[in-house]
């Protein structure tokens, strides 16, 4: 089959076009898949576990499956922190073998069934993760595994309906995030809120200061850059080729902007994953300038694809010839599917009261999405701190440090993104006002207790392993240093003491 040229490129979109995507899509939902489980075995028996801040058994003993389904709940699974490491351990191998393009050796039906175990062990995770695990982006993974399950190997052509339907989840993603940007906060409208959002964004990075100190002009650009994006270019996803090539190209851009200069765990990584779902192999040709089938099997030969001497469009005109019967009506059901769940995510884009980060079924599939609809102006930080004191002076108390938060003045942010801090980023929703949230009190306690499970989650630990007699925990106001004030502490933050949270606190004698 011999290439038509440019030509080709200003006609309508077809499956076969579509081959790199699909391996972008497939080994990189099941990247994110990874680091989400890693992040559960490292993280959630602290949090979650048996004995954690908000112990998951006893969600369970007071919920229904019906409401939020877990295998957790099945007597062979009952929860306990070894069986969670181990359905952890269980999906990021799943994953890995999808990374390293295993699955996709075999026929269509292995790569659905690596997905699946990978969405079902992740959803009976994040449904018995209750505050720890209530973010979008858990939603977004979730969602993006159950379509990817449907992308077929490489015995298949791409299936066009799953391929659209990525397309469907980038619009909920951008458009449902400029959308609500717009009618949810005046800074937004009036191109101020990225002067704002690099100093007070949940958790900054290494970077963070010197894009907060780019000039005013630069701040106004960024924010009309982002309404320009989120608005304007989801849609043009459906275009024909180039422009949905150069529509998913501007979103991936600006993602990697928001990469570089935060964290926002796995946010911005699965939005350009996606994104990647709108450009097409005679794109990636047509802006290398190279529109030839060797061209294109070099291309195809990064994701370690044997094609021989075999033209990368003869290979995939052949995929497609041998498609199933069973294979195509699986995957045009499965779109009717999607498609369906996602009416409630089509009448919330138009809705005054637009919901954000939003789930309408017990899939998790057709969600709501979006990200700061309102953008905080003044960062407070929660301070705990500790003393060995028996009556403490002010120089006896010792601060714990957070492996992400601002904490100590003088030390950079650090880039952890797409790994998820889950401790980190609830002491940022805490200092917003959640002054009454359970898990903090229950986190003093623990720290009282020098627990090392707890200890296990912060960056450093004053006592080192050694219960404080006291506990308390401070409101301060931070923002970045100027560049003058740098060049004279040293520091990255200045901070200010707005409030005592929480007074001295003892433990309970047993």
């Amino acid at each position: 089959m011999e290439s038509s040229g440019f030509a080709d490129l200003l006609g309508f979109l077809n499956a076969d076009d579509y081959t790199i995507a699909r391996e972008v899509l497939q080994r990189g939902i099941a990247a994110v898949f990874v680091v989400a489980f890693v992040s559960a075995m490292a993280q959630f028996p602290a949090l979650l576990g048996e004995r954690g801040l908000l112990p998951a058994p006893t969600l369970i003993a007071r919920t229904t499956g019906r409401r939020l389904p877990s295998i957790f709940r099945l007597r062979a699974f009952r929860y306990s922190d070894r069986m969670l490491r181990a359905a952890a351990a269980l999906g990021a191998a799943v994953a890995a073998s999808v990374i390293l393009g295993l699955p996709q050796l075999g026929p269509p039906w292995v790569p659905m069934l690596a997905f699946a175990v990978m969405w079902v062990l992740y959803l009976s995770i994040v449904n018995i993760g209750q505050v720890f695990y209530g973010f979008g982006w858990e939603s977004l993974l979730l969602e993006a595994g159950a379509v990817a399950a449907f992308l077929g190997s490489r015995e298949t052509a791409p299936p066009l309906l799953i391929i659209v339907f990525f397309w469907w989840l980038v619009v909920r993603i951008e458009l449902g995030a400029g959308l609500i940007k717009m009618r949810g906060d005046s800074s937004w409208r009036d191109l101020t809120a990225m002067t704002y959002h690099h100093e007070t964004q949940p958790m900054p990075g290494p970077l963070s200061r010197r894009a907060h100190l780019l000039p005013g002009a630069v701040h106004r650009a960024e924010t009309l850059g982002n309404h320009l994006v989120q608005l304007g270019m989801p849609l043009l996803l459906f275009a024909p080729q180039p422009i949905a090539g150069c529509a998913a190209t501007l979103i991936i851009v600006t993602q990697l902007w928001l990469v570089v200069s935060g964290n926002f765990a796995w946010l911005n990584w699965m939005t350009i994953i996606v994104a990647f779902s709108g450009v097409s192999d005679s794109f990636l040709l047509w802006i290398t300038g190279r529109g030839n089938s060797g061209a294109s099997l070099s291309v195809w030969s990064w994701f370690g694809v044997p094609l021989g001497a075999q033209s990368h469009t003869d290979a995939v005109a052949g995929a497609a010839s041998m498609s199933p019967i069973w294979w195509i009506a699986l995957t045009t059901a499965m779109f009717l599917t999607f498609a369906w769940l996602s009416i409630p995510a089509v009448a919330n884009l138009f809705s005054r009261g637009q919901l954000m980060n939003a789930s309408f079924n017990r899939l998790g599939i057709g969600n709501a999405y979006g990200a700061f609809g309102s953008v905080t102006q003044v960062r407070r930080e929660v301070v705990i701190e500790g003393t060995l004191a028996e009556h403490p002076g002010d120089d006896d108390w010792r601060e714990y440090d957070f492996k992400g938060k601002p904490g100590a003045v003088a030390r950079l942010p650090r880039q952890f993104a797409p790994y998820h801090l889950r401790l980190d980023w609830q002491m940022w929703f805490l200092a917003l006002g959640d002054w009454n949230a359970t898990w903090f009190e229950r986190l003093i306690e623990k720290l009282l207790a020098a627990d090392p499970a707890t200890l296990r989650l912060l960056r450093v630990d004053p006592f080192r392993g050694v219960a404080p007699r006291a506990v308390r925990a401070r409101v301060f106001s931070y923002r970045f240093t100027t560049r003058d004030e740098k060049r004279t502490t040293g520091d990255i933050w200045m901070r200010r003491e707005l409030a005592v949270l929480v007074q001295p606190t003892r433990r309970v004698p047993e």
